[in-house]
């Protein structure tokens, strides 16, 4: 008897070990269906964009060129910032280093504006030529008024940084981002790198000549010096006036009509 009942607990015991199984079983079986199915990766069968391709992006070669502009008139300050400071406010070379620095501060400064200002208005180019307006008389009179007195030159470092390397900092960033990204690529992700090393590579030409003018024009006076960086700002918002004026048209209402950009 005692054998009987022990077998009957033995078979009751499969009959509930037997429907656990069988569901653990179906649920491994749909884990790993479900994991297969996710791990499987996307391939992006689209071809990388060419140079010339990248060059016929709308907006490409005017930011570029206002990038080139920026970078020559934001380097030049970057190298002879202290130099300047020195001979014409007669600060010693420490203090003249250290007050350099607060351009760099006001670049921080605008470059935070600069971004919040575009996302909020949606014009990239209006921003920055916005930006560069400004500058221009701004440097203007840091050369005239900059150095009358230690809050002045403060005053006048941070104001300057910030209308100068705002855009700058604009356009290797966001703009590059947004060219890279443009509809006309028509859904190819494989133009960003080729974008963002044109912008920024015409950019460098700038920086590489904008201390080696100041190097050549020093000689004859710092305000010829001044007055080579104000004229690279308005080329810069020259170069911009066309996009500027598309966006203007945008807020406004209009439609502007479609050219032909074939596929790349």
């Amino acid at each position: 008897m005692f054998k009987t009942f022990r077998g009957r607990v033995n078979d009751e015991e499969r009959v509930e070990e037997e429907p656990l199984l069988r569901n653990s079983s179906t649920n491994e079986e749909i884990f790993n269906s479900h994991t297969s199915t996710a791990v499987e990766p996307v391939e992006d069968h689209s071809e990388a964009i060419s140079f010339c391709g990248a060059l016929r992006i709308p907006g490409v070669v005017e930011f570029s060129l206002c990038l080139l502009f920026a970078k020559l008139v934001s380097y030049t300050f970057l190298y002879w910032l202290p130099l300047y400071i020195a001979n014409v406010a007669h600060f010693d070379p420490k203090k003249a280093g250290d007050l350099s620095t607060l351009f760099d501060v006001g670049g921080i400064l605008g470059g935070i504006v600069a971004g919040l200002v575009s996302d909020y208005t949606g014009g990239r180019a209006s921003t920055c030529c916005a930006m560069l307006i400004i500058a221009a008389p701004m440097l203007f009179l840091y050369n005239k008024i900059g150095q009358n007195g230690l809050p002045t030159t403060v005053g006048m470092l941070l104001w300057c940084g910030a209308l100068v390397n705002g855009p700058y900092a604009l356009i290797t960033t966001a703009v590059s981002a947004d060219l890279g990204t443009h509809e006309c690529l028509r859904g190819n992700s494989r133009a960003l790198s080729t974008v963002t090393a044109i912008i920024d590579g015409t950019g460098s030409i700038g920086a590489a000549v904008g201390p080696l003018l100041a190097g050549l024009i020093s000689p004859t006076g710092w305000n010829n010096v001044f007055y080579m960086l104000i004229a690279a700002d308005v080329l810069a918002c020259l170069l911009l006036s066309r996009l500027v004026y598309k966006e203007i048209r945008g807020w406004c209402g209009y439609t502007t009509r479609q050219r032909g950009f074939k596929e790349i």
